[in-house]
């Protein structure tokens, strides 16, 4: 099982058990503003299970956020496999609770799934996709590292918006450094 660890924040596996947490962030109109519509305890529960399959099948997904001090749930980040663009890319994804926005968790969330996916994939190029009107989303990304690389119309999100790091940017940000080195 994968574990990461930011200065506030453990990023683990989803368990059944997190269900109750996660619905309460994804079926909250605000925080799901960008999405076609909040989920309910069954969409909820395709969320894991799509988590859960990329566990089983790729050895990594969105993985639960929760506080280290409290183990408190209170969004998640990871990789996705994801259709941008027409092609299937590895994305860095992100949601964190709505009472937390506006604290850094969800990019300090973001820089560790980015550092692990570098150290632990063979990955070229790590990306992040949003609704073209999500600005706190575009923010996380750059703040992740990510350059804006292009906008698209699509049915989902009328617009949507690119970003990207590669692994060559990533070192650089390093200074040559791997997160093992650190």
């Amino acid at each position: 099982m994968i574990r990461l660890e930011t200065p506030r924040l453990i990023l683990r596996e989803f368990v059944q058990e997190d269900h109750e947490a996660l619905f309460e962030i994804l079926s909250d109109p605000e925080t799901m503003k960008h999405y076609p519509r909040p989920y309910d305890a069954a969409g909820v529960q395709r969320w894991l299970d799509w988590s859960f399959a990329g566990y089983r099948d790729f050895g990594f997904a969105l993985w639960a956020a929760v506080f280290k001090e409290t183990g408190q749930l209170i969004g998640d980040c990871g990789i996705t496999m994801q259709p941008i663009g027409g092609w299937i890319r590895p994305e860095i994804g992100y949601h964190i609770h709505m009472a937390y926005w506006r604290q850094g968790l969800g990019s300090e969330a973001a820089r560790a799934v980015r550092d692990w996916a570098f150290t632990h994939s063979p990955f070229q190029t790590l990306y992040s996709y949003m609704a073209g009107s999500n600005e706190a989303s575009r923010a996380t990304a750059r703040a992740n590292g990510m350059r804006f690389i292009r906008e698209y119309a699509d049915e989902k999100n009328g617009t949507t918006a690119v970003y990207a790091v590669t692994r060559a940017e990533w070192e650089a940000l390093n200074n040559g450094n791997t997160k093992d080195d650190l």
